[in-house]
């Protein structure tokens, strides 16, 4: 914009053009190094699709306790968009806390980052977290992945758990060198991101194991749904080998809830030796869908009240 005699008006792209060309290398140097900004929280969009949880937890009551003590020490980091608002790409459990404290505004770092290299840069900032969720890692290494694939120019598909025979050093090669693992773990990872939530949910919980899960991923959501079933009708999860076979019965088209049911019945092999009674005989005592759990822990209260009238008779004789 420039002005004359008090009023405003635009300059032509020539001249705006001249102008830069008149700035000194200092001026555009300035302009992109990074500044430290105050910036209101309002205004601080999260990043889409963020793949790390933001808990309201003990740790994040500590922090809201930090933060109203001594305010936020370190900045977190932000790209602007074209709009003119800011989104988080580190920093997201900061901002909420900040909120939480009852802040109106917190300092940022501006970046100048493209999409892609943001989307790096917010998986590469949350990796470096003490705990992180199976889910998480899915998520994020996908993200990540994608983004590398985008950014050389290689087909964002394909995924597959097997090593990658391709000659020279693919996106998944570099990202599993930065990563310190390997690029079969990445797309095992990656597999469980094809998983439905209550089995994603149950992986981060400890209660299938990883590798299982990975099998699992390969099934239909239909197929997966049938197993959510039968696990908690069961009260049990399929061992690695039991997923293996769910999966190949899968894959040549075979599987049904039968067979699914037939599989977790297989004995484990760190199965320990178990009282066994046809489930048909046990199921007109119980509603449709009671868990196996409820089952046997109604089994054992009547057999111990059974012992215990069996106990009172002795003693009254």
């Amino acid at each position: 914009m420039a002005s004359r005699e008090g009023q405003t008006f635009e300059l032509p792209k020539k001249a705006s053009l001249a102008a830069d060309l008149f700035t000194t290398q200092e001026q555009r140097d300035d302009a992109k190094r990074e500044k430290v900004l105050e910036v209101p929280i309002s205004e601080i969009d999260d990043f889409p699709d963020h793949p790390f949880q933001v808990k309201n937890d003990e740790a994040m009551q500590n922090m809201i306790k930090s933060i109203k003590a001594v305010g936020i020490q370190t900045p977190a980091i932000a790209r602007q968009k074209e709009d003119g608002s800011y989104e988080l790409i580190s920093g997201h459990r900061r901002k909420m806390a900040a909120a939480m404290a009852g802040l109106t505004t917190m300092p940022l770092i501006i970046r100048e980052l493209s999409r892609d290299e943001a989307i790096i840069a917010m998986v590469d900032a949350n990796l470096q977290r003490e705990t992180i969720l199976p889910s998480e890692k899915a998520l994020s290494y996908k993200m990540k992945l994608d983004a590398m694939k985008r950014t050389a120019g290689r087909p964002c598909k394909n995924y597959s758990p097997l090593a990658n025979n391709l000659t020279g050093k693919t996106s998944s090669a570099e990202m599993a060198e930065q990563l310190g693992t390997s690029k079969d773990q990445i797309f095992r990872y990656i597999r469980l991101t094809e998983l439905i939530p209550p089995i994603l949910q149950m992986v981060d919980e400890g209660k299938i194991a990883f590798r299982p899960a990975v099998e699992i991923s390969y099934l239909q959501k239909s197929e997966q749904a049938s197993l959510l079933e039968t696990m908690e009708c069961e009260d049990s999860t399929p061992s690695l080998a039991q997923a293996i076979k769910i999966k190949q019965f899968s894959q040549t088209g075979k599987l049904n809830e039968d067979v699914i049911f037939s599989i977790m019945q297989e004995e484990k092999p760190n199965q320990k030796e178990q009282f066994k009674m046809p489930r048909d005989k046990i199921n007109r005592y119980f509603p449709v869908g009671t868990p196996a759990q409820k089952i046997e822990d109604t089994i054992i209260k009547a057999l111990e009240l059974w012992q215990k009238r069996e106990r009172n008779r002795d003693m009254g004789r």
